[in-house]
């Protein structure tokens, strides 16, 4: 029998522990969590952030039987995006395979109740409100805090920290001589939005299975979705030094912002939908980067807690589900040996994790018209590869949501675009 100890029940370790229990009976999962049971909250206070899972996302829960379907069933399909201006009619662009929409919680939400219905004690155990404070690795055990019971210290043979971009496992795991990470900043903020869809006028292009964005003067962007119940959710991202979004401080503020750089947003957004924007926190964007993900043969991190990145190209969520494709198939090489593949796991892996890193932080250029010229070169490259696939690479979206390509494959065919972003970024032109 092997026992896994889980700390986070998020996207990322609810897919892994799907995938042990189904590959290998004699795996027994153990999950902590330091949240409540999002079963348990009211959605509109548990909602977070629309996801986009791209095919590659798709696949790795394709590896565990009917979790894909059981997803599918509950996202939204997006087809394509319209970018909105304050001048003129809104772009549309249809994309050539339809992407996957829907709420981080409602992601995590479904992987748990399938997890819940398909496995029960002994083989799977879930403590909510059960929150990791130290790791001795010496020993093997953990320190736990119960949101409700006197602390407590467990053992574990197997332990793996899927427990996000605040990684606990992560922050004991760097207290180790030879462990070094770097956690970044971003240079954008962002704030979430949440638009009920009741009374739109005729003239307002909110078409569903699109993503909206629009460009804020300011040099932040609006990114909102159709979720299918009668709302639009998204973000406002901003720099994370410019004021004008973070001091909007009453719904009526709110709605002039919106109305003034967001027409068709103003037009339907209601004064309850402004005051909870109001109340909403804001949040920055944090990277990370580990020069490993294991802690000898007994410890790994998946997910953001081992290579957290900007959302800008929507690969974080579809990067942490194929960590667990990875490990899969480390562990049937390893035929189920779980410490062999912890082991192998950062080789595997960081190669393509780091290739994400620089294509998220530089694929998109800051700059108005450079910004202009991608979308113009990804116009062509969607036409003209078919004919001359040699010397015009797919467009990059279309490479991102390929399973079967590597990140750092993608980042050397756009080595030169990445390298004059950089330039013109760093430069600061």
């Amino acid at each position: 029998m092997v026992e896994v100890t889980l700390i986070g029940a998020g996207p990322s370790g609810l897919l892994l522990a799907h995938y042990l229990l189904q590959q290998y009976p004699a795996y027994q999962v153990r999950i902590y969590e330091r949240r409540r049971d999002p079963r348990q909250v009211e959605f509109s206070k548990a909602r977070t952030f629309p996801l986009t899972l791209s095919a590659r996302g798709m696949h790795a829960l394709q590896q565990v039987d009917g979790l894909a379907e059981a997803v599918r069933a509950i996202a939204q399909e997006m087809r394509g995006s319209v970018m909105h201006s304050q001048k003129g009619k809104p772009k549309a662009r249809t994309r050539t395979q339809p992407l996957f929409t829907l709420d981080r919680t409602r992601l995590a939400i479904a992987l748990l109740d399938e997890l819940t219905r398909r496995y029960s004690p002994p083989r799977l155990q879930v403590e909510f409100e059960c929150e990791c404070q130290t790791v001795d690795f010496a020993s093997q055990t953990l320190t736990l805090q119960p949101a409700a019971a006197p602390q407590k210290t467990v053992s574990y043979e197997v332990l793996i920290g899927a427990d996000g971009v605040n990684s606990q496992i992560r922050q004991q795991m760097s207290l180790q001589e030879d462990f070094e990470c770097e956690t970044q900043i971003a240079t954008n903020a962002y704030k979430s939005l949440v638009v009920a869809l009741e009374n739109v006028p005729e003239w307002v292009d909110l078409r569903p299975g699109y993503l909206h964005s629009w460009q804020l003067a300011t040099g932040g962007v609006v990114l909102m979705l159709d979720q299918g119940d009668g709302t639009m959710a998204g973000v406002v991202h901003f720099p994370r030094e410019q004021r004008q979004v973070r001091d909007l401080g009453s719904a009526r503020e709110v709605l002039q912002f919106f109305q003034t750089y967001c027409p068709e947003l103003g037009a339907v957004m209601g004064e309850a939908d402004a005051e909870a924007f109001v109340q909403r926190p804001v949040s920055e964007v944090v990277s990370v980067r580990c020069n490993r993900y294991h802690q000898g043969n007994r410890v790994l991190l998946i997910g953001d807690a081992a290579h957290a990145v900007s959302p800008s190209l929507g690969q974080g969520c579809n990067a942490a589900l194929e960590d667990v494709v990875v490990f899969g198939e480390l562990l049937a090489e390893a035929q189920g040996e779980i410490r062999e593949a912890i082991a192998q796991f950062t080789v595997r892996r960081q190669a393509d994790a780091e290739a994400l890193l620089e294509l998220s932080n530089y694929a998109f250029p800051h700059q108005k018209r450079l910004l202009i010229e991608f979308f113009a070169r990804q116009a062509i490259a969607k036409w003209l590869h078919p004919f001359w696939g040699g010397g015009f690479p797919p467009p990059m979206f279309q490479l991102l949501s390929d399973p079967m390509t590597p990140y750092s494959e993608i980042l050397e065919r756009y080595r030169g675009w990445i390298d004059r972003v950089k330039r013109v970024q760093v430069s600061g032109g």
